[in-house]
């Protein structure tokens, strides 16, 4: 396995989407082909599986190291009227661009930190978005909450306006790891608001872990993993720590590059991480993501319906995702649009009375080909093809694969291919070998995490 981690463990994206987005063609889009797209799509889909909605509430009271997001730090929170009045400006242009009643069936609250947000505010802010829309069949809420400022009140405002999954950051618990990452963070804290959000009746909870920290050891994870598992939530999602200090407005400067483990020691963590999972009852689903089998994550994955865009792994599929607030992406299928990523230029734009978006891409055939391929292989783990209608390069992409045959990490047979148990670890690897996009734009420096 040390030999493949040397041989794999190279910068790629994540493919939340495809193009990613350094590879976005912004010179050939517009807000007008941005518009046209997502009308499209809510005419082909609002009636029979209707729309997602991201919301993106920046705002957080201080800094965590390991971030990688948009975000804005702040302790003003007379910050969140004039947010929240910009959103609902934000969703008003949607809805008279959709010209009739949107069919809500799925809406995810992300930061930063939502639960910064006061529970009357969030009320305010849900309130004036239902009442311009309808609400699908057995809807999908979930919200992100801080265990350290998620309060019952918060819980219960957001139950009671329909939202049933809660996914609570914890990272870890060591001290020393927390300390460098900036997010001290008690194990009583996550107890609690686990604990409140099954008593008020969420159906499900769920917990973020990082492994690949500062500092961070199996000892270490494994105290994490085992504490975690006191609270037994439904899913876990295991993230490896993507280290891109590089791009402007991260907080990755709390500790220096030796303080990581290495290739061969992150990966570690993970497959001793994964391994204690299975044993405590948890199933493996996609990529980073655990479930215990009741779940309807894990359930998704047995019946075909998982899916997986910019809010992560679904447990159903709409093909249109508006994203509404800054540097928020919007997915409509057949293009991508992407906010700007500043409050205040995004709070001007809405003012403005114009659809926020900044930068995006329309996907050609050849895109909605690859995309097919590559979410496939990220929900699926596997993907077929007809080489008369496939995309010109797919030899080249051919030849990628037989060496990872060789090395055991793929099967191929019957124009199909599929990722083995030993090639989960490398998923990303197997899904690189369709981007078309990044082969002939090789980018000249380092943009993405590792894959291992």
């Amino acid at each position: 396995m040390n030999s493949l981690i040397d041989k794999y463990n190279i910068p790629g994206p994540r493919y939340t989407s495809y193009p990613t987005v350094p590879f976005w063609d912004d010179a050939s889009f517009t807000s007008d082909l941005w518009q046209q797209s997502v009308l499209r799509t809510f005419n082909e889909t609002n009636d029979s599986e209707g729309i997602s909605i991201y919301i993106h509430l920046p705002f957080c009271e201080q800094l965590c190291t390991f971030c990688a997001c948009h975000k804005r730090i702040t302790k003003q929170h007379s910050v969140e009227t004039p947010y929240l009045e910009s959103v609902l400006k934000e969703w008003d242009l949607y809805v008279k661009l959709f010209g009739r009643t949107p069919k809500i069936k799925e809406l995810h609250l992300g930061g930063g930190t939502p639960t910064f947000f006061s529970p009357e505010n969030l009320r305010i802010l849900l309130e004036g978005i239902f009442a311009k829309a309808e609400i699908a069949e057995n809807p999908q809420f979930s919200f992100e909450g801080h265990p350290n400022n998620t309060t019952r009140d918060h819980l219960q405002t957001l139950y009671d306006l329909g939202f049933r999954r809660a996914s609570f950051g914890v990272q870890d618990y060591d001290p020393k790891v927390q300390k460098a990452i900036n997010r001290i963070q008690p194990f009583e804290n996550v107890k609690n608001v686990t604990e409140m959000a099954r008593e008020i009746g969420y159906e499900g909870v769920s917990h973020d872990l990082v492994f690949g920290l500062p500092f961070h050891t199996w000892e270490k994870m494994e105290f994490t993993i085992r504490k975690t598992l006191e609270l037994k939530p439904d899913r876990l999602a295991f993230y490896s720590y993507a280290h891109v200090p590089w791009i402007k407005g991260v907080g990755q400067r709390g500790f220096d590059e030796n303080d990581l483990p290495s290739g061969e020691e992150k990966r570690k963590l993970y497959e001793n991480g994964k391994k204690l999972l299975e044993e405590l009852g948890y199933i493996e689903v996609g990529m980073d993501h655990f479930a215990l089998p009741h779940d309807d994550l894990y359930q998704s994955m047995i019946s075909g319906d998982i899916h997986r865009n910019f809010m992560g792994y679904s447990s159903s599929k709409t093909k249109l995702m508006v994203g509404l607030g800054m540097s928020a992406i919007s997915d409509s299928w057949y293009a991508f649009a992407q906010s700007n990523k500043t409050v205040e230029e995004y709070q001007k734009i809405v003012e403005e009375g114009i659809i926020p978006v900044v930068k995006g891409h329309i996907l050609n055939e050849e895109d909605l080909v690859i995309r097919q391929h590559i979410l496939n292989l990220m929900c699926r783990l596997e993907t077929s093809w007809d080489l008369q209608t496939s995309f010109p390069e797919i030899e080249n992409a051919l030849e990628a694969l037989k060496e990872m045959e060789a090395d055991g990490l793929v099967e191929i047979s019957n124009n199909t291919i599929k990722i083995t148990e030993k090639g989960r670890a490398f998923t990303r690897n197997v899904a690189m070998t369709f981007d078309l996009r990044m082969m002939r734009n090789k980018p000249e420096t380092r943009i993405f995490s590792m894959t291992i």
